[in-house]
């Protein structure tokens, strides 16, 4: 009997045989121009995605692009929100590299699949760190959390959750939002509106058109919340007017959809930062929470983030909890376990949650020093208008006020970039390059000013 690699041998002789070039015999060309016939050309060849247009790039990530497309030495990156040091690099926080020097040495580990909702002790420490040590509904066992892929994940599991469940089908956001909040949650199944947010004349909160809005919409919607340091504005409301906030939507019976980006890097503390969260959930209403550990614990790359979902008994918190099984499973299937385990690791020991406090507050209090600086060196610079939005404002980004051509002209004399809508990350500021960026402002502002 022939052995299977004689076999395959054969094969190949054959094969090669039928391919020769024509010049190697008249009878192989012959055999050979058969063959290839019914080989199509590169002409020949039509692609079933011919249609495709070329996509824009992402509006936040394109500004990276053309950025490192720049050669210029004294470009500027302030579009993407990632924290970065005096120095301009990206930083990786002591904890997490404690926390997997651990993981790695401990050789009981393995990489095996993940429960549907991901590790539950990861689960359960992140719904203790937004919804508080003592909170209420932890205690009452009427919460239900899942590990997802970062902030994104957890907006999106969520959505589709409420596509399939909620009697509502509409959710309200902000003007503006972060850019992805319309498509996630559209895509998600759910009817996106919007609600009055930032006023650009006082560059600062328009909590009565807010108030307003939410007051003529329809009852029971959903209510997307920015839990900290709105995004793209850096604008918070008062606790006071969060309390008038929660007033609103509970008595029109809305869900509120928290999405809480910033933990800590709001004000620098954990509790202070979950505080409209806690709000809500103290009064015995229902909620959901998409939370990311990106930013406050530096696991950009990681995709690490958990939905909770506060409901109003244990009964449907257990049932709510099988129905985002079945949500996730035919979405991801499970999470990727390396960086909740991180985060697992660092919340569930007491030292390292300790220093991670500590470090999250220097980080916090970096991008609050780089504010101030900017405001000083406008005022030195005698910039027209008024430039106190900039310490008025927390977390990691500033909206600035600039104009998209205002903003068009940094990029091109100064080769500073940023979102189209004026937005500055201050993470991606440092001592040295405020005096550049303060050039730019000025330069642009007295520019329009002139004409």
């Amino acid at each position: 009997m022939e052995s299977n690699s004689s076999a395959a041998s054969r094969r190949l002789q054959t094969l090669n045989t039928h391919l020769r070039p024509a010049s190697s015999s008249p009878s192989t060309a012959s055999s050979s121009s058969s063959v290839l016939s019914f080989l199509p050309t590169a002409a020949q060849q039509n692609s079933a995605f011919q249609h495709l247009q070329q996509a824009p790039d992402d509006p936040i990530l394109g500004v990276t692009i053309a950025y490192n497309k720049d050669q210029s030495p004294v470009k500027l990156n302030l579009g993407v929100g990632a924290y970065r040091t005096e120095e301009g690099k990206p930083y990786v926080l002591r904890v997490v590299r404690e926390a997997e020097e651990r993981l790695i040495s401990d050789r009981s580990r393995n990489k095996e699949y993940l429960p549907i909702t991901g590790i539950p002790t990861f689960n359960k420490l992140s719904a203790k760190l937004i919804l508080g040590e003592d909170s209420p509904a932890i205690r009452e066992r009427r919460v239900c959390t899942a590990q997802c892929l970062s902030g994104t994940g957890s907006l999106r599991v969520g959505a589709e959750f409420l596509a399939k469940h909620y009697s509502q089908k509409t959710i309200y956001i902000p003007t503006p939002t972060w850019g992805n909040h319309t498509k996630v949650f559209s895509l998600g199944g759910l009817q996106v509106k919007n609600y009055r947010y930032y006023d650009p004349r006082t560059r600062g909160l328009d909590f009565e058109g807010m108030l307003q809005d939410l007051r003529s919409a329809p009852s029971g919607v959903v209510v997307l919340l920015h839990a900290c340091a709105h995004n793209p504005t850096g604008v918070d409301p008062t606790p006071g007017q969060w309390e008038g906030i929660r007033q609103v939507i509970r008595s029109k019976n809305m869900l509120p959809f928290f999405d809480s980006a910033y933990q800590g890097f709001a004000s620098g503390s954990l509790d202070v930062d979950a505080h409209a969260v806690r709000l809500f959930v103290t009064d015995g209403g229902e909620c959901l929470v998409a939370q990311s550990f990106a930013k406050n614990m530096g696991l950009y790359g990681e995709r690490v983030g958990a939905l909770s979902l506060v409901c109003s008994s244990e009964s449907v918190a257990t049932r709510a909890d099988s129905q985002l099984k079945l949500v996730i499973r035919p979405m991801y299937s499970n999470p990727p376990i390396h960086g909740a385990s991180i985060v697992a690791t660092v919340l569930g020991d007491r030292n390292l949650y300790q220093e991670w406090t500590v470090e999250l507050k220097a980080m916090a209090d970096r991008i609050i020093r780089m504010r101030h600086l900017l405001y000083e060196a406008l005022r030195a610079r005698g910039t027209p208008g008024n430039w106190e939005h900039i310490i008025k404002q927390i977390g990691m980004f500033t909206f600035t006020g600039l104009s998209k051509e205002q903003v068009n002209f940094m990029t091109r004399e100064y080769h500073v970039y940023m979102t189209s809508d004026g937005r500055i990350s201050m993470a991606g500021l440092s001592s040295k390059t405020v005096p550049h960026l303060a050039d730019a402002i000025h330069a642009a502002v007295t520019k329009k000013a002139g004409q």
